[in-house]
């Protein structure tokens, strides 16, 4: 009797132990001196919520405790003067006045440097790479004991290949060589899934850092050595889904943490009835909060706890790290009030930082919709900065492969930029011809390598923020069916390789031609005033070719841009380009170094574009 009571002792003893397990608060350390003097912590431990909670610091205040539906969470409400100082104070837990579980808190300083958080703009050229694919700089990481996936296969599109933060940092001089000035990752936070999680927007743990790319500290070391060498970050984040493997899923804090249905409900990917006056609630709801898939539940973003949660998660990021700009994953698929509530903490404390929206929509109208300052209709502003310009990017295929019509060729290009007139600032755009959801370049203009330099020398020449896909460079080719294959990695950036198209005689003499003519435009591009924040002036196309320019009001050197895309040279007579070349004497081909003194007409090879400096 003696032992079978000693056994139930220990037996309630480990479970009253279990239930005052302390797994992790969030976020884990914080700052004094923001604009939002509120901050809530989200505590996570088995049983937490049968404990009370204590905490001392001057100036800092446990404004309330929130119990919610899972007895594993409480949700603490603080609020942080402004003359509150930087220090360490327990948060303690207690029963019945008896401390049981104490976490050590910090509130940090936050750094007042003018260089920092500087935001991404027009004098920006943004690459845009895949870290698991880019380039593995430590191996020792490639597979992490513990984690759902633990395989390692090159040969697969769908396996993670072992690219790191490590491999990008050894790479940062052939980026700025390059003529780079901006970074954007693919989301590096952890993936922990079962498969297929490289891509990196299925996220399992929103504080952390995937191990296989490397660690928290890591991160941060690459975003100093990265504005060490005048780069800036943009980080990539996703507001509107987490992956199954997140412990906030595995547990949450209460039903509705994601969006709830009675069966399975797949979003229906229609941006319209967002926007659609004449829409059933039906389809709208069924457009936010349905899930992207199965493998991805969707926040439910009316939810002011998961608001928070998100909110405070992006704000720890970009004071951490010092990014200098965000790129926000699906976001039409987000809900209006919530993101609009998000933009104005987001700008509150960080002026200065950049934000554009990843919106794979159909027209212009759709696009400006979800920006800044479009109110029409709507009833507020979203004060989205802006966007992804997908309906650009088609326009550029469209004059590139197209055949010239009344709304076909390059005139498709002239007439979606006629429509800027619907955004507050078409400039903080970001436009691209390619990346990690869509068929690359190259391919995309059936390996044309005329048509290629085309593409090139529109994207680095147009109204917007330029971004290049990794690999584009050197002519990295496929379509996106299946999506892997436009992911493919860098040669050169894995220990082995057979080529190492890093350096110029691990390239073939064609990429080498594709190379230097991305380079040659991309840096003198950061010369340029008049392509880095210069006004457009374009003309309505004739007999096939578009041309535009690219100048300052108050004078200096302007970028004349002729399009031609058809399969012959033309002669471009000028004399109806007086606005801008009535003192114009002469220019300079940047990309030959030709000089052009007889500017009456202009002489355009088939299936190229000129960029002419004027004089």
């Amino acid at each position: 009797m003696r032992k079978l009571f000693i056994v139930l002792f220990f037996m309630l003893l480990s479970k009253w132990a279990q239930s005052q397990q302390l797994e992790r608060i969030e976020p884990m350390f914080w700052w004094v001196g923001m604009s939002n003097p509120k901050l809530q912590l989200l505590v996570h431990g088995a049983g937490i919520a049968k404990l009370s909670v204590q905490l001392n610091h001057p100036g800092v205040k446990l404004a309330k405790v929130h119990q919610v539906e899972n007895p594993n969470y409480l949700f603490l409400d603080l609020e942080i003067a402004r003359e509150a100082k930087a220090g360490k104070f327990p948060i303690v837990f207690t029963k019945a006045g008896k401390k049981k579980l104490q976490y050590t808190y910090e509130l940090k300083n936050r750094v007042k440097e003018p260089s920092r958080i500087q935001g991404v703009s027009g004098k920006d050229l943004i690459y845009l790479l895949m870290p698991d694919r880019f380039a593995n700089g430590d191996p020792g990481n490639d597979i992490v004991k513990g984690m759902r996936e633990n395989k390692l296969n090159r040969d697969s599109m769908y396996y993670r290949h072992g690219g790191d933060l490590q491999g990008l940092i050894g790479k940062l001089d052939y980026l700025d060589d390059l003529g780079v000035t901006a970074i954007w990752m693919t989301p590096e936070i952890e993936n922990d899934m079962t498969e297929a999680s490289y891509h990196g927007y299925a996220a399992t743990d929103h504080y952390k850092i995937d191990p296989r790319y490397g660690s928290l500290a890591l991160y941060k070391k690459y975003v100093d050595k990265a504005h060490e060498k005048g780069f800036k970050i943009v980080k990539d984040v996703v507001h509107n889904h987490m992956g199954t493997g997140h412990w906030l899923y595995r547990d949450m804090p209460m039903k509705s943490w994601v969006n709830q249905w009675p069966a399975y409900t797949q979003t229906s990917y229609r941006d319209e009835p967002v926007m659609d006056p004449h829409a059933a609630e039906a389809d709208k709801k069924k457009m936010l909060n349905g899930w992207f898939v199965p493998v991805m539940p969707d926040f439910n973003q009316q939810n002011p706890f998961v608001q928070n949660y998100l909110t405070q998660n992006n704000i720890w990021w970009i004071e951490y790290a010092g990014i200098d700009g965000l790129r926000l994953d699906t976001y039409p698929y987000n809900d209006p009030d919530y993101m609009k509530d998000w933009m104005q903490k987001i700008k509150t404390e960080f002026p200065t930082l950049s934000v554009f929206g990843e919106t794979l929509v159909n027209s212009v109208a759709a696009q400006a919709y979800f920006t800044q300052g479009n109110t029409v209709n709507r009833g507020f502003d979203t004060e989205l900065p802006g966007i992804t310009d997908a309906v650009l990017k088609n326009a550029l295929y469209e004059a590139l492969n197209g055949n010239t019509g009344w709304t076909d060729g390059v005139f498709r290009l002239y007439a979606t930029l006629a429509q800027d007139f619907l955004y507050q600032d078409a400039s903080r755009n970001v436009i691209f011809l390619d990346n990690h959801d869509m068929s690359r370049l190259y391919s995309m203009v059936n390996e044309d390598i005329d048509k290629f330099k085309s593409g090139i020398a529109l994207l680095l020449t147009m109204r917007g923020i330029p971004q290049l896909y990794y690999g584009t460079e050197i002519l990295m080719k496929n379509h996106y069916h299946p999506p892997g294959l436009v992911r493919m990695d860098f040669p050169g950036g894995w220990p082995g390789d057979k080529a190492d198209k890093f350096t110029a005689s691990g390239r073939t003499a064609l990429e080498n031609e594709a190379f230097n003519f991305v380079r040659m435009l991309a840096r003198y591009r950061k010369s340029s005033p008049a392509l880095q924040r210069g006004k457009m002036m374009q003309f309505v196309p004739e007999n096939g070719i578009y041309t535009y320019f690219r100048y300052l009001p108050e004078g200096g050197k302007q970028v004349m841009v002729i399009v031609n895309a058809e399969g012959k040279a033309k002669e471009l007579p000028t004399a109806r380009f007086a606005e801008r070349m009535a003192s114009v004497s002469a220019a300079t081909n940047v990309i030959t170094a030709q000089k052009l003194e007889n500017l009456k007409i202009i002489t355009v090879p088939a299936k190229t574009t000129l960029v002419l400096e004027l004089n």
